[in-house]
């Protein structure tokens, strides 16, 4: 049964919406992850939602992934007082990168507007 909509891969949308927010929000903090949302929608296709949901879920993807760096590089470093002051770093990155994933699903909905237009 052909389908009406064509819609691209999500996971591809994902990690590359990944990579983009990695790459681009050190340099441009709000700016980057709408580019990096939009990219992760435009990629995923489908309906706004399916667009929003690969910018969201590349925002909560980088999140995990700095906190993750974050514990392992102090408890590296300064052994168990490093591994709680990373695990503090980590969940501190992972409540500023909450504003990552909804700018990045606001980013994802409108990539995934262009996309099917």
């Amino acid at each position: 049964m052909p389908r009406s909509k064509p819609e691209g891969s999500m996971l591809t949308g994902v990690l590359v919406g990944f990579i983009a927010m990695l790459a681009l929000s050190w340099w441009l903090p709000i700016i980057g992850d709408l580019i990096a949302g939009f990219l992760a929608g435009y990629i995923a296709k489908g309906s706004p939602m399916r667009g929003a949901l690969a910018g969201f879920l590349a925002g909560v993807l980088g999140a995990i992934i700095l906190a993750i760096l974050a514990t392992t590089v102090g408890l590296a470093l300064a052994g168990i007082v490093g591994g709680i002051l990373g695990a503090a770093a980590g969940i501190a990155a992972i409540i500023l990168s909450v504003k990552g994933a909804l700018l990045g699903a606001v980013g994802g909905a409108i990539g995934a507007l262009v996309a099917h237009r």
